[in-house]
């Protein structure tokens, strides 16, 4: 090469400008910033606040987010005034949308110690719902070149979305090259479903569909013309109609045209073996297609159980929250029906209950028949409690008088609403949260399910315990061998608290007592008006499934609960549902005084363990590859930092276990030790085996189950 040309390229290469960072906020505090009010804190934030969804597309470590004091909080940050060296500013933005209220401002002096607003920019959100991503942006600024320049971040909004997320502030002479922004695709509905192309773990894009200018819906999803499946929209009730689809960005190689398609069948039915995944539970509830949480509104209604669950169609991952719904006449086989609850714009719809109202107290019954009223929180301005009804289970209709209970805090959701025949009016059990980290669950009445008056505050967990920390739950359950009831009060992590209730106040009896051991159970609810006064609990499993596939999370096995004396006073005991016996296609016994039985290779199994063993044994139950371990010493069964303390009975144990695909939950010591462990075996992996470390008496009793689905 010749040496000038040479010469020419490396001084053309040190011409072009370096980078200036502005600011990053990498620092222990804002540095030369000046800081009005509260909303920034002390200092930059180490991503996600307490309460906020989960912030991502930050770089570094730290971020400017205004949540702190969450959207109620206002402030200001101001830069020290700098010069405009480069052509572009680039900076990373989200949060809220609000124009001059969650913004952030390039100020240029225009005459000497003047500065005037020349650009602004905003977060993408203003409904509820939404995305916590920050996206990149950038400001053209060759016009100001030379000039003296201000960064102003503002946080002047309260309600929803009242907050900006701002990091990495660059000069650079280098035009970004940025995705696509507000993307328009119109179509006519010809066939009645909409299919949107899913890929798991990509970025979330805002997406509206509309019709003639009015919006239908406004939600989240990953969506991309490379998929890992579709999430499905019902287009029946717009036959005909042109509607147009608004995607707020996309990546800028995206084939825009692979970004829906119309059909004749949903998913569901273009899918040739549906919930036949590998991966899939096989005993355990999950929805076809999306995410689920929460289970909501558990209520017997039309010779059918009725299972609400916190929802997301459009993704396998939290938001989007509707609520889905399924039904069952055995509590085992269950149908998932449309979605019961969608988004609208007093919010998502969160956690809450069902009641079905006998007497017709709310007037939302017809023609005799009595309404299943569905009791949830909305989130859009602040948590408030709102009313759905049907007379049929199937379609529901929201109360236009929404909301039925305003707002009491930033922190109160999650209703949970029973009847109380002595009283003859409703009690609603509300989480309310409080300063300081306290919990509580206040009791509310009401004789018509529309207005509500405050009882009484039971207290929970302060200061770092999350005892009575969300989705409560309250019911009266008879005592075993007595002629008397007691009242149970619990939260999301299961821990209850046996009492007495006089119609205003709950008098506590006992100290809040462990609900489950192990990982994956949350937010568990028990199902009203179940027949012959049965109390039927089923929590929220937490298994996340693998990311190719559409769906995660499920729920736990139904189980039955029972109060019953113990003398350190009244306790919870669970076992699983005798409808759950259904699904034994086969028996195998198994009694031996050995060290190692071998169980048949079952991919979905029941099993019932009896062992006796000596002070010093231990015994190993190996699930298909997960190991749980048991030290008859310290009676105690583990998995690597899961402990579950099993006490031995005259030196025996007695075990009964599920194992699914997902998971193995197991019931001991007469129904008060109920333990999960969330567990993926390996594709083909069924080989399962008991050892211990001596000969030991072991029995066993093996049924391999059917499929839930079939």
């Amino acid at each position: 090469m010749n040496r000038l040309f040479l010469l020419a390229i490396l001084v053309g290469l040190t011409l072009v400008a370096q980078d200036i960072i502005i600011e990053d906020f990498e620092g222990p505090d804002y540095g030369d910033w000046t800081v009005e009010g509260t909303a920034f804190g002390p200092k930059p934030a180490s991503g996600t606040l307490p309460s906020q969804m989960p912030v991502s597309g930050f770089q570094g470590k730290q971020l400017v987010n205004s949540y702190y004091g969450m959207d109620g909080a206002t402030g200001k940050l101001t830069s020290p005034v700098f010069d405009i060296q480069r052509k572009y500013i680039t900076y990373l933005i989200g949060g809220g949308g609000w124009k001059g209220e969650t913004c952030i401002n390039l100020l240029i002096e225009t005459t000497p110690g003047k500065f005037d607003l020349k650009r602004t920019d905003t977060g993408t959100n203003v409904v509820s719902g939404g995305s916590e991503e920050l996206r990149p942006a950038f400001w053209d600024v060759s016009e100001f070149l030379g000039k003296k320049a201000r960064i102003e971040i503002v946080d002047s909004r309260t309600g929803g979305w009242g907050h900006i997320n701002i990091d990495h502030i660059v000069a650079t002479d280098t035009k970004p090259k940025l995705p696509l922004y507000d993307i328009k695709l119109s179509f006519q509905a010809n066939k009645p479903y909409l299919l949107l192309p899913v890929r798991n773990g990509s970025r979330q894009a805002r997406i509206n569909l509309n019709l003639e200018g009015k919006n239908l819906k406004s939600f989240t999803m990953a969506i991309s013309d490379k998929p890992d499946w579709h999430a499905t929209i019902d287009l029946a009730p717009y036959q005909g109609k042109n509607l147009e689809l608004h995607i707020d960005r996309l990546p800028s190689e995206t084939d825009q045209a692979a970004l829906y398609k119309l059909s004749d069948k949903t998913e569901f039915q273009l899918d040739p073996a549906p919930y036949s995944e590998a991966e899939r539970a096989q005993i355990h509830f999950t929805p076809f297609r999306g995410w689920n949480n929460d289970p909501n509104g558990l209520a017997f209604y039309n010779n059918e159980y009725h299972l609400f669950f916190q929802h997301n169609p459009y993704g396998t991952s939290w938001g989007n929250m509707h609520w889905g719904h399924a039904v069952s006449t055995d509590l085992v086989h269950w149908k998932e029906l449309p979605i019961a609850l969608e988004p609208d714009p007093m919010g998502a719809m969160f956690s809450g209950s069902a009641v079905v109202d006998h007497a017709n107290t709310s007037g939302f019954g017809q023609n005799g028949i009595a309404p299943l009223v569905l009791v949830y929180t909305a989130t859009g301005n602040g948590s408030t409690q709102c009313l759905a009804s049907s007379v049929d289970g199937r379609t529901f209709t929201k109360y236009p008088g929404n909301p039925v209970l305003e707002s009491q805090t930033p922190g109160n959701r999650d209703p949970k609403v029973i009847w109380h025949s002595q009283s003859k009016r409703w009690i609603m059990a509300l989480y309310v949260g409080r300063p300081q980290n306290s919990h509580t669950i206040e009791l509310w009445a009401s004789k018509d399910l529309k207005n509500w008056d405050k009882l009484s505050v039971i207290q929970g967990g302060v200061e770092g315990s999350r005892t009575l920390f969300e989705c409560p739950e309250f019911f009266e359950i008879a005592l075993e061998g007595t002629s008397e009831t007691r009242w149970v009060v619990f939260g999301a992590n299961g821990q209850y608290i046996v009492g007495t209730f006089d119609g205003t106040k709950f008098t506590p009896e006992t100290q809040p007592q462990s609900g489950f051991y192990g990982h994956g159970l949350y937010a568990g609810q028990t199902f009203n008006h179940a027949p012959k006064g049965r109390r039927i609990l089923i929590y929220w499993l937490t298994a996340a499934t693998p990311r190719h596939l559409g769906f995660s999370q499920a729920m736990s096995l139904p189980q039955e609960l029972k109060l019953v004396s113990r003398a350190d006073g009244p306790r919870l005991a669970r076992a699983p549902i005798k409808e759950l016996e259904s699904l034994r296609l086969k028996t195998t016994t198994i009694a031996e005084k050995t060290n190692s039985i071998k169980l048949p290779d079952e991919g979905i199994f029941e099993c019932r363990i009896q062992a006796k063993l000596g002070q010093a044994d231990t015994l190993s139950l190996n699930f298909r590859g997960t190991k749980l371990n048991y030290d008859a010493k310290t009676q105690v069964l583990s998995k690597d930092n899961i402990k579950v303390p099993l006490a031995l009975k005259d030196y025996a144990i007695d075990i009964h276990a599920f194992i699914d695909n997902n998971s193995i939950e197991l019931f001991s010591e007469d129904g008060l030790v109920h333990a999960t462990f969330i567990a993926f075996p390996k594709a083909g992996e069924v080989a399962s085996e008991i050892t211990a470390s001596n000969h030991i008496d072991l029995r066993v009793t093996h049924y391999k189950l059917n499929s839930i689905w079939k």
